[in-house]
């Protein structure tokens, strides 16, 4: 006997989740649902003598879909045949909007599916000065009607012990008018075995997934014989609902002062202000970005610590091998590669969530999103693209709250162009090289020219964007139409999770993606193909005798480096990157630096006899590896390697490629598609390859 499933079905913003982590707690997982990047949230529950499985539907208005998120709820409730169909939905409402959830209510009866109906946030009631009658309430409804607090746990117990019921008959509260009845009756004969609700909804929407081809093809002939228009039929159903809803529940709750809307209004007028609005949320941006770089940077700092400790400790014990370099330098550093993000990601969703749980978030929609809108993005895509300028990873992480899949995928593709932190140490020492430190109307060159780069990286992403936009199709056409939610203080279990599914979610999928190429890129660059890797100091001692012993260190892994497979890769895309104006020297800080965009200082120390451990914020440690690179001969141009053409191409090539694997990997885990990830890590790429073959072309 299979689990009985209950579907929680509501409004955004009605305390829906809060319900589900407070029944399932950590019985729970987060995935995605088959072939698409819509957060699929399950979890378990035993009880009543069975264990039940709970479904936590996303957000909706309205079983008329207009997003992916929306099809989903649709597909899962209309489709019999769907795995997730539930045995129970759970309609939940919160005080103030309770209309509109009785119009979901009403839509999953009429479909067929058993339904109860529960007002969560009940101690609100007073406080939002409303008074309802529950007995009318369930007799409207034909089904009980439970009351629930799902921060504090009340009335919880009592609806766990109602997953058992199964509400019987449900008369249509929608009569169809009779301009359609004609086309209904005709789609009736084409589907004998469904509701009549049912069969208005197949008619009243373009595209039903479950659908054959050959009965969408009957739905569009009823449609266009009878001059019918998707739009029309649902603007008729929604005006009819919802005026009979606000009649009929006149009787039923009576609305007094409203305390919590006055306060709400009251914030609003200050943060919805046309300037001072604005003025406080990049303000509140700022301070998102100093927390997150000043609260994660101890913790980061500790883990990089410990993990080298862990990895000298564990060098210490091993016998010295391949498989022991392996095992310290590969898998370790590749682990602690991964676990170094995980402050960052938690403290970036720490603070997301608190925006979201208060409410505050809605209002960052409501003032960025006409901004972004032209650009076929969403007022949520500014958070993934401002919190780029610190990490990709958590960014594109967080389009995940963007509820329309184009505008969640537009935003997840072009947020890498966001200059992130990690390409500071490579600005830092090209900028160095190539350009003058003098001033320019009181301003410093160098400044300047880094200022430029993070400009570079907001308008790469938002034309892009633009560009995009016009390519990739929308099954669904996207609507800014939400409600401001009340403020309110936030549900802390509710923010633990969150905290919890993004960070587990990139550690256990993101990162073995992460782990396997760090492993790749760490055997490319420590074995090679001949004798010239497996001997350099035999072949570094014969030409440089004179050496002393850190000299010869140094010299010994600037042979090996080069006559790597790295190396040897390097070397290979010499012909690739001679427009450009690098060398084959550049070409393998290109490839070492996809492991992460900081690396390129470190091997360009090692290429250069310096040894790895070049701190760029150390000015005396910098000016030697800028002294070495000024002084390199690119032997295709006879030329010095860094000059000024060379070095701004370089600058570009940087501020406009892919960032790194750990970029690539989060793109797989986000979009559940390598199709994707291949596209923008080539889009980007042949972006920055254009760009520094103009530039070093002009400049040369």
């Amino acid at each position: 006997m299979k689990n009985p499933i209950v579907a929680f079905l509501g409004n955004p913003n009605v305390g829906k989740t809060s319900l589900f982590n407070r029944i399932t707690k950590l019985h729970q997982h987060v995935g995605n649902y088959p072939g698409i990047t819509v957060e699929k949230r399950e979890g378990s529950v035993k009880a009543n003598g069975k264990t039940y499985r709970i479904i936590d539907l996303p957000g909706t208005y309205t079983l008329f879909p207009t997003s992916m998120d929306e099809e989903i709820v649709y597909n899962v409730l209309a489709d019999k045949e769907n795995p997730a169909h539930p045995d129970l939905v759970v309609v939940v409402a919160e005080p103030n909007n309770i209309k509109r959830s009785i119009v979901l209510y009403q839509q999953a009866r009429e479909l067929g599916v058993p339904a109860i109906f529960v007002v969560n946030m009940i101690d609100e009631v007073n406080a939002k000065g409303m008074d309802i009658d529950y007995q009318k309430l369930e007799a409207y409804l034909h089904t009980k009607v439970y009351t629930t607090d799902a921060r504090n746990g009340k009335g919880i117990a009592q609806l766990i012990r109602a997953f058992d019921e199964r509400p019987g008959y449900f008369p249509s509260q929608f009569e169809v008018d009779n301009i359609y009845t004609t086309a209904l009756e005709e789609a009736k004969k084409a589907f004998p075995l469904h509701t009549e609700y049912q069969t208005w909804q197949f008619i009243a929407q373009e595209n039903i997934s479950f659908l054959t081809t050959e009965q969408q093809q009957t739905l569009v002939g009823i449609r266009e014989k009878h001059q019918l228009s998707s739009n029309s039929l649902q603007q008729a159903e929604a005006i009819k609902r919802n005026i009979k809803i606000e009649e009929d529940l006149k009787t039923i709750i009576l609305q007094k002062d409203n305390h919590h809307l006055h306060r709400t209004n009251k914030i609003d007028k200050v943060l919805l202000h046309p300037i001072w609005g604005y003025v406080i949320f990049f303000f509140l941006l700022f301070l998102v970005f100093q927390l997150v770089f000043i609260l994660s940077e101890p913790i980061m700092d500790w883990i990089d610590e410990n993990f080298s400790a862990l990895i000298d400790y564990t060098a210490s014990v091993l016998p010295e091998g391949p498989l022991s370099d392996l095992l310290t330098q590969g898998v370790l550093a590749g682990i602690g590669g991964i676990i170094i993000f995980v402050p960052q990601i938690a403290i970036l969703f720490l603070l997301i969530s608190l925006m979201e749980e208060t409410g505050y978030m809605s209002r960052v929609v409501f003032l960025m999103d006409r901004w972004l809108r032209p650009y076929g993005l969403n007022g949520k895509s500014v958070i993934p693209l401002m919190s780029g300028v610190g990490c990709a990873v958590p960014a594109i992480m967080a389009a995940r709250n963007i509820e329309n899949t184009k505008e969640r995928l537009l935003t997840m593709l072009v947020t890498p162009f966001m200059t992130c932190s990690a390409r500071l140490p490579i600005y830092v020492v090209l900028i160095s090289l190539v350009i003058p430190n003098e001033t320019f109307l009181g301003f410093g060159l160098q400044g300047l020219a880094l200022n430029i780069l993070y400009i570079l990286g907001v308008v790469a992403a938002l034309l892009s964007a633009a560009i995009l936009n016009k390519i990739i199709k929308n099954q669904h056409k996207s609507f800014l139409i939400f409600e401001l939610p009340s403020y309110k203080t936030p549900d802390w279990r509710n923010v633990g999770m969150n905290m919890w599914e993004k960070t587990s979610g990139f550690l256990f999928q993101a990162g073995k993606i992460i782990l396997a190429m760090a492993i790749i890129l760490w055997v490319l660059g420590n074995f090679g193909p001949n004798d010239k890797f497996s001997n350099a100091d035999e072949y570094v001692k014969r030409a440089n005798p004179a050496l002393n012993e850190d000299e010869l260190d140094e010299e010994v892994a600037s042979f090996r480096l080069e006559h790597s497979f790295l190396g040897y890769m390097g070397m290979g895309i010499e012909p690739l990157v001679r427009p450009l104006g690098y060398d084959w020297k550049m070409g393998i800080g290109l490839i070492s630096s996809f492991a992460a965009r900081e690396v390129f200082v470190g091997t360009m120390a090692t290429v250069y006899s310096l040894g790895e451990e070049i701190d760029p914020d150390d000015d005396e440690e910098r000016e030697t590896l800028l002294s070495r690179m000024r002084s390199e001969i690119n032997r295709n141009t006879g030329q010095p390697s860094y000059n000024l053409a060379s070095g701004i191409s370089l600058l570009l090539f940087y501020a406009f490629a892919m960032q790194c694997m750990s970029t690539i990997a989060i793109m797989k885990r986000e979009t559940g598609s390598w199709k994707w990830t291949l596209i923008q890590t080539v889009m980007m790429t042949g972006i920055a390859y254009i760009v520094a073959f103009i530039a070093y072309q002009l400049l040369k």
